[in-house]
């Protein structure tokens, strides 16, 4: 098959012709039909998970169509049209007895723990558990959209910040986290405020539901225009980006008793950010991780997309080809572009 491979961390990707894959036991081969450039994807590229292994396929974010089953998949058939959480859960560990599959002790992760979905195929794990069937509404290029960054950030927004009508929430980075937090919280009743540094970015994130944005290149202080803003705070905050500028000024930002979400990856010299530690314990606060949504989570998700209440779609920048892809993960740190970039073409 073909496939997006890096053999050194930083350095060019090539195409290769590599061994097509085979299903392990509890396992299935997808035949890749779509899937997203994330920016965890050049954070693995930049060598910053200890999980890869050289040479690598990136990509995990993806939709496709099953191509073969391990004997052990009783769930799935040849044919199902399926897309997965970017964490699948080996259903046996304590996590995963709590229904926790996204901080799995034993967990399977395209485009890290294993080869991703910058290929033409894709082997998965733990298939029976994990796999989601797609609804014929949802296309297999929205559908890849949802793998990582809008399903962290709808469980982000639910479930982690129980968020609810008549909230202020701030949202800090208005790249594929951030736009999607922007559009959930949105539709769920609460007032946005969006923070970005870039004008367009800003421009796309009122298109699609924030109340208010705040560009924190011609802000003299964030915190501070945040809390006057929402009259004394967010109730809910969320690092979509994740550097120590944007996850100190996500908790400060806080009304008291507020909760802080960090969802963008904290990598490199960001690794241990400081935070106003003084503010957590006078205001209890709340400072909270989201790591993923487990599969058995999705129907909520897809109901509201299918009622028309959540439009994924709208946050897809562009669709390219594998071959395009090579020069698009290796500049992502740029910063360039609105929405979610999305490979169509293997």
């Amino acid at each position: 098959m073909r496939a997006a491979v890096y053999n050194e961390f930083q350095k060019p990707l090539s195409i290769q012709i590599v061994p097509d894959p085979t299903p392990s036991e509890g396992g299935v081969v997808i035949r890749v039909k779509a899937t997203g450039i994330c920016r965890s994807d050049w954070h693995g590229w930049m060598g910053h998970d200890p999980d890869i292994r050289l040479p690598h396929v990136p990509g995990h974010e993806l939709a496709g169509v099953i191509e073969a089953t391990g004997k052990g998949v009783v769930r799935w058939n040849i044919g199902d049209r399926v897309t997965l959480p970017f964490v699948c859960g080996c259903g046996n560990c304590p996590q995963c007895a709590s229904r926790n599959h996204q901080v799995c002790d034993r967990q399977f992760q395209p485009g890290f723990t294993h080869w991703g979905s910058f290929a033409e195929y894709v082997a998965v794990d733990y298939a029976n558990i994990n796999l989601v069937q797609l609804p014929d509404e949802i296309n297999f290029v929205t559908a890849a959209s949802l793998g990582c960054r809008f399903v962290t950030s709808f469980r982000a927004i639910v479930d982690q910040g129980k968020v609810s009508t008549g909230q202020w929430i701030a949202v800090h980075g208005c790249g594929g986290v951030g736009l999607s937090a922007i559009m959930i919280a949105s539709a769920l009743g609460a007032h946005v405020v969006a923070v970005d540094i870039n004008e367009e970015k800003l421009a796309f994130a009122r298109s699609i539901g924030a109340a208010v944005t705040v560009n924190a290149t011609n802000t003299k202080d964030v915190v501070e225009n945040i809390k006057d803003i929402t009259e004394g705070g967010a109730h809910v905050s969320i690092d979509a980006l994740g550097s120590r500028d944007t996850c100190f000024n996500s908790i400060a930002s806080l009304r008291k008793r507020g909760k802080h979400i960090q969802v963008g990856l904290m990598v490199g010299n960001h690794s241990h950010p400081a935070v106003p530690m003084e503010k957590i314990i006078a205001n209890e606060l709340e400072i909270i991780g989201s790591h993923g949504m487990q599969a058995h989570k999705y129907p909520a998700m897809m109901a509201m997309i299918q009622a028309g209440k959540l439009s994924p779609e709208k946050l897809i920048g562009k669709t390219i080809s594998l071959d395009e892809s090579l020069n698009e993960l290796a500049n992502m740190d740029n910063f360039s572009g609105t929405g979610v970039t999305i490979i169509d073409k293997f």
